[in-house]
């Protein structure tokens, strides 16, 4: 059989036995234009009245409307014109509005992104303001404290706003169980004190921090928690499908539009896993998922549940923006060849390093297969940058990599070896049940 690879902004082929195991997500067909799903959520929320309602008694103060950074293809030119216009309809001014870009530590977008995300009419009429994480002037406290007793800091507009809406993409995710809901919050408007309790070594280490749970889940509770005491005053959540396009729109009160949100996806895009395979084989998700390393960690953690122990990993991304942070580029040199030691050292007091959890969940991978057997094929990185990455390295040109590719499945198969594959990365999560992650 052939399938579809998403690799940085295209997609190729590449031929697999037909008993190869296939986990891809199942969403239906978007059944109206993105604006349209989003408008009728809108009339018909989870658990409030009408939007129109809302704002009509609205607190003295801005319209703040949390959206997400380049990272997540969500595509809110599509449907944010339409979304503002409602607001403006409903007697706010377009000075009361701020477009706040959920940053959590990413760094800043672009202007160009700015367009790219929300088109040129929207970036050129609207304020936008990124968040700032590591900005104490752009912070303020709330009272009381977080489900694990930290301080609760927040984006100060998000904190002094009189209407606060708080929109998202709802995916599986590898640490928080699902995306979209309460993340927008945290960690997307926290200081950079609560990203590191958020993103920390204790809540990574346990075993329930994984796809598609949210029952104990730390990461979970927490972000909840924050959103919570913020006072959120509507949400919309959309799910999207492989041509990212908006199949479900989950408007309403924080929690239950995200846990309608977050049940649709689960029966769409995370199946159990029936037996786990001897080579698994996974993108990273395409553009914008796979724009550094950082980011394409998540392809080859959220496969887990499908490789045998000791198994294979082959995995693709297309790394055009490099490994990541200067910090994370940095982590990853000081531990090549010696992962092991990672953990342990993040448990140290004291300690911590900006995007260290994204390693501390790669090193789930390495305790599973081992380096040796986790290859990573791009055309975004030299080998020597690779060999620093804890994988084992394939750069190619980029006309190479789909060949290069091919021939990997080939071997396998010719070595008998038992497949899976992931065409969508993780986008397509599959379950076990959490005793099974390995945790360290």
């Amino acid at each position: 059989m052939q399938l579809n690879f998403l690799y940085d902004r295209g997609v190729f082929p590449l031929t697999l036995p037909d008993s190869a195991h296939v986990y891809a997500s199942s969403f239906p067909q978007p059944a109206a234009p993105d604006a349209e799903l989003v408008a009728r959520a809108l009339d018909a929320p989870c658990g409030t009245p009408r939007f129109d309602e809302l704002l009509a008694r609205r607190r003295a103060g801005k319209v703040v409307i949390v959206v997400s950074d380049i990272t997540r293809p969500i595509p809110y030119a599509a449907f944010l014109p339409q979304l503002l216009a409602r607001i403006e309809a409903a007697g706010v001014p377009r000075r009361d509005m701020l477009l706040l870009v959920a940053t959590g530590m990413h760094r800043a977008s672009t202007t160009r992104e700015h367009v790219e995300m929300f088109g040129a009419d929207v970036a050129g009429q609207y304020a936008i303001c990124d968040h700032r994480a590591d900005d104490a002037a752009a912070l303020a406290p709330l009272p009381g404290r977080s489900w694990s007793g930290a301080p609760i800091m927040l984006n100060r507009h998000l904190v002094e706003a009189g209407f606060r809406i708080a929109t998202g993409l709802v995916e599986p995710h590898f640490m928080a169980g699902f995306s979209g809901g309460r993340k927008a919050i945290c960690p997307g408007c926290a200081s950079l004190d609560t990203v590191r309790n958020f993103h920390g070594a204790a809540f990574l280490s346990d075993a329930r921090a994984c796809n598609a749970n949210l029952a104990g889940n730390p990461l979970h509770l927490e972000a909840l928690s924050m959103a919570k005491a913020l006072g959120v005053d509507f949400t919309i959540n959309v799910v999207l499908n492989q041509e990212r396009r908006v199949v479900k729109a989950f408007a309403g009160t924080l929690e239950a539009a995200h846990e309608a949100a977050c049940a649709f996806v689960n029966s769409c895009a995370c199946p159990p896993v029936p037996r786990p395979a001897d080579v698994v084989l996974t993108s990273s998700g395409g553009y914008p998922l796979d724009a550094t390393f950082y980011q394409c960690v998540k392809g080859f953690v959220s496969c887990l549940p499908a490789v045998k122990p000791r198994g294979t990993i082959i995995a693709c991304g297309g790394c055009t923006e490099g490994i990541g942070s200067a910090a994370y580029t940095a982590t990853m040199g000081a531990f090549s060849g010696r992962w092991r030691a990672f953990p342990a050292h993040i448990r140290g007091a004291g300690t911590f390093v900006k995007d260290q959890w994204q390693f501390q969940m790669h090193c789930r991978a390495l305790a599973k297969v081992g380096t040796k057997h986790l290859h990573f094929v791009t055309a975004g990185l030299r080998t020597e940058e690779l060999r620093t990455l804890s994988v084992t390295p394939c750069s190619v040109p980029r006309p190479a990599v789909q060949s290069t590719l091919q021939a990997m499945i080939d071997k396998a198969v010719a070595a008998g070896h038992s497949l899976a594959a992931f065409p969508d990365g993780p986008y397509c999560a599959p379950v076990s049940p959490p005793t099974e992650v390995t945790v360290l």
